[in-house]
């Protein structure tokens, strides 16, 4: 009996072994671990890092790749300086989250620069190929891991989903090439394209490393892109380039909602801008979000107490769209009308074409009974004491109609500076982490001209990370 069940184990680990091996790249390499010289990592033991920036220095792993592709990338973004300053300003929203994640897995913090190649950093940037999202899933990949795609949202522009399911995808990619180069150009090309480009190379006689296969041209700069921004990250200063401060505090925390409420009204109860709130919650394709999605709103760490204050000071509904079944046939000239709105607003809330003349039996977004689409006409905003408690601010709005957003406002955040002579739009761009056109807009400038002794407005809050 003993036998019989030892010969059964012996079965069940030969079956395991095949199963593990089906799952691994036969020209796989072994994994190696580099020294800090070899990954430009920093080791500083004598204090914690100082900033975001150079946390990621400290977690380095990646072996680095010299190449006469990688120095003309790296001359490429130092000889341009204000698009790396746009996409680390936008990253500083994401870095804290992306690297956070990457420690608690134990993988190389090289990879939080992966979105500078692949999207700019930008949660909204879809590629010819249909790829979305701060880390460019086309829609097979993202659907592969479990990424919603529907009517209603798109998690691929998800910072958190996304970021989870592209490190799951990149640790994954590692374990099937063992080695970080072929895996990133697995994730740009596609793991079986670079596992035949490896077997090409092996039944030829040749390396089968990254840089003796062939590969596309995209691809084959992809790697060097990467190796770039981080020679650039690693030292700054040596290309005369300024990172923007990102601290290495968490920029975003998640708010849960158990009502519908409208994209615009929630951004205005954060007292956020629209580009600001869909910086974090990109995901949503509709001006709602349905409660029935069990949805999660990112926003920033110091606007949750806003948020919940202006919450408890409202009035009136939080969602002012209700779903409508249209019936084959039906236009949407008939259906706009039937609701009291214009044609060009029915197609834009239901991501329509305005070419479209006639609905098939579908789900659109109509105007709920009663009430007009939430727009900025329509939201008050009320005087507001900071030392005042939610219901001390809520006894002290105005009298309003009932169905008005009432948001407590509060003192712009800006301060000034005086300008000195060496000073332009865009050097204090960059000292005060914001943008040329940002400047000029807070000042009313109609050039770039500044007066010594003058006093610009700059705004005040700094970037988190």
């Amino acid at each position: 009996m003993n036998c019989i069940r030892l010969f059964i184990l012996l079965i069940v680990a030969v079956l395991a072994g095949c199963a593990a091996n089906q799952s691994k790249n036969p020209y796989a390499h072994d994994k190696k671990v580099y020294s800090a010289a070899e990954t430009s990592r920093t080791i500083d033991l004598t204090h914690p890092p100082r900033d975001m920036w150079d946390r990621i220095r400290r977690g380095f792993a990646i072996p680095n790749l010299e190449s006469e592709l990688t120095q003309q990338w790296t001359d490429y973004y130092a000889s341009h300086p204000e698009s790396v300053l746009l996409m680390s300003q936008r990253a500083g929203k994401y870095l804290y989250h992306i690297v956070d994640e990457l420690d608690r897995r134990g993988l190389p913090t090289e990879l939080a620069l992966l979105p500078f190649v692949e999207s700019a950093y930008n949660p909204t940037a879809l590629s010819r190929a249909h790829a979305s999202g701060l880390w460019q899933f086309v829609p097979a990949t993202g659907r592969q891991y479990k990424l919603t795609q529907d009517w209603w949202r798109d998690q691929r522009r998800d910072p958190v989903a996304s970021t989870s399911a592209a490190l799951d995808y990149l640790s994954y990619l590692y374990d099937f090439q063992g080695d970080w180069h072929l895996a990133l150009a697995s994730y740009n090309w596609g793991e079986g394209a670079v596992k035949r480009a490896l077997e090409k190379n092996a039944q030829a006689g040749l390396p089968t490393d990254y840089v003796s296969i062939r590969m596309p041209d995209e691809t084959r700069n992809y790697v060097p892109k990467l190796q770039a921004i981080k020679n650039i990250v690693a030292d700054p200063t040596r290309f005369g380039i300024t990172l923007p401060p990102v601290s290495n505090t968490p920029y975003f925390t998640t708010v849960k909602k158990t009502q519908d409420i409208d994209i615009e009204v929630a951004a205005k109860l954060a007292e956020m801008s629209m580009e600001e709130f869909t910086s974090l919650n990109a995901s949503y394709n509709r001006p709602i979000i349905l409660a029935e999605h069990e949805p999660v709103l990112l926003l920033p760490t110091n606007r949750v107490d806003i948020f919940n204050a202006n919450l408890a000071a409202y009035k009136g509904r939080l969602a002012s769209w209700n779903v409508y079944r249209t019936k084959k046939g039906e236009s949407y000239a008939a259906i706009a009308k039937k609701h009291g709105i214009s044609l060009g607003r029915l197609m834009a809330a239901n991501g329509l074409s305005t070419k479209q003349k006639v609905a098939s039996a579908q789900t659109l977004l109509v105007p709920a009974t009663g009430t007009a689409p939430a727009t900025t006409g329509g939201i008050q905003l009320a005087s507001f004491d900071p030392s005042a408690s939610a219901p001390e601010a809520t006894a002290k709005r105005a009298t309003r109609k009932n169905n008005d957003v009432v948001v407590l406002k509060r003192q712009a955040n800006v301060r000034t500076h005086t300008i000195k002579g060496g000073d332009t739009l865009f050097s204090l761009a960059k000292r005060y982490n914001t943008t040329v056109t940002e400047l000029r807009k807070l000042n009313n400038l109609k050039n770039d001209k500044l007066a010594t002794g003058k006093k610009l407005r700059v705004p005040g809050t700094g970037m988190r990370g």
